[in-house]
């Protein structure tokens, strides 16, 4: 490549680091690379040849999202490699909630400077969330953008596009009371709720890499960095087997926000708050912010990943199925004939 310019690089843009950026992240590209994936990194689109076998209408599904103020534990943590894995599933686990299969996943890395290794390292978090979900990596860019954001800071965001049968679409015009409500456990929590988190521990004049007994001896950097769960896989072994009636991806807002969203009206979500397995990071949190409880469900995941409805009789093949796929769920309440969304008690 012979392309190059002192002038930009005067300017702050070197776009030599970007090739060499581009070259690095290769190795971790190809892991993704699944049938269908057509294109190589580097030209002006992303190919995808879509596969129609079993399908007789089908409708594309998108979601879009970002890492948040999450980036800012990275920073001062000087550690990239994660954050990608929390931008492709804050994507695909909303695909998975109307029933879609990720097909392919895009990217978005700005910086205030590239640095090709740190470049490398994000997008090798992002090919593992795309390893993890089944979806190829099939482009992205990188923009380096001088004085507007820090040298050692950046953004990241993405995108990506599923499919799914249009007769497979999930409707819960099929929900009725006595439904069962099951939890799929978070890893932590997850990709919401930073800007609260960030104050409530001072993270710039907290030592972040202490560990903490609270927290079964990690650190706090160590707890807040683990990376968004991806459900995509236990939840296609689901479809296969068991209708599906609801299933919401709890992120911002938590549960008074996100369970109602996939609830038809006149029914509520009544959860048994003994049930839940809280992880010790939000008891952490509530102590050290002194945060009422209800603020805690509106705007954390609370140990609850993502919740599934089904129908009382299918719960126990549900609960088989995700578990021999990884996922230690549970029930955690059911369905009832209500106005107010979600009832904890």
């Amino acid at each position: 490549m012979k392309s190059h310019s002192e002038s930009y690089k005067a300017a702050g843009v070197d776009i030599v680091a970007g090739y060499q950026a581009v070259e690095l992240m290769k190795k971790h590209i190809a892991k993704t690379m699944i049938a269908g994936a057509m294109s190589d990194i580097g030209g002006f689109g992303g190919l995808f040849e879509l596969d129609m076998t079993g399908i007789t209408k089908p409708v594309l599904v998108s979601g879009t999202d970002g890492v948040g103020t999450k980036l800012k534990l990275a920073f001062l943590m000087d550690k990239h490699d994660t954050v990608g894995i929390d931008c492709v599933a804050m994507c695909v686990n909303d695909i998975i909630c109307v029933g879609a299969k990720p097909l392919f996943f895009l990217d978005y890395i700005a910086v205030g400077k590239n640095f090709p290794e740190k470049i490398a390292s994000i997008v090798s978090g992002v090919a593992e969330g795309c390893v993890q979900s089944g979806a190829a990596l099939i482009g992205g860019e990188t923009a380096e953008m001088p004085g507007f954001y820090p040298e050692d800071e950046y953004d990241l965001a993405g995108f990506s596009v599923g499919v799914v049968d249009k007769a497979k679409i999930l409707n819960n015009k099929t929900i009725k009371e006595g439904d069962v409500i099951i939890a799929l456990p978070s890893s932590g929590v997850h990709s919401n709720g930073f800007s609260l988190v960030r104050r409530v521990f001072d993270v710039e004049n907290t030592d972040m890499k202490a560990p903490l007994a609270e927290l079964g001896g990690k650190s706090l950097g160590e707890t807040l960095l683990t990376p968004t769960k991806i459900y995509v896989k236990p939840m296609l072994a689901v479809f296969e087997e068991v209708t599906v009636k609801a299933v919401s991806h709890i992120t911002g807002g938590g549960f008074y926000e996100n369970i109602p969203r996939s609830i038809p009206k006149g029914f509520g979500a009544k959860i048994d708050k003994s049930a839940l397995r809280i992880l010790p990071i939000f008891d952490l949190i509530a102590k050290k912010g002194n945060i009422p409880e209800r603020d805690m469900f509106n705007t954390f995941n609370m140990g609850v990943g993502m919740s599934v409805v089904v129908g009382k009789e299918d719960a126990p093949k549900t609960l088989e199925i995700l578990k021999a796929n990884g996922e230690d769920a549970y029930v955690m309440g059911e369905i009832i004939a209500s106005e107010e969304g979600v009832v904890i008690c």
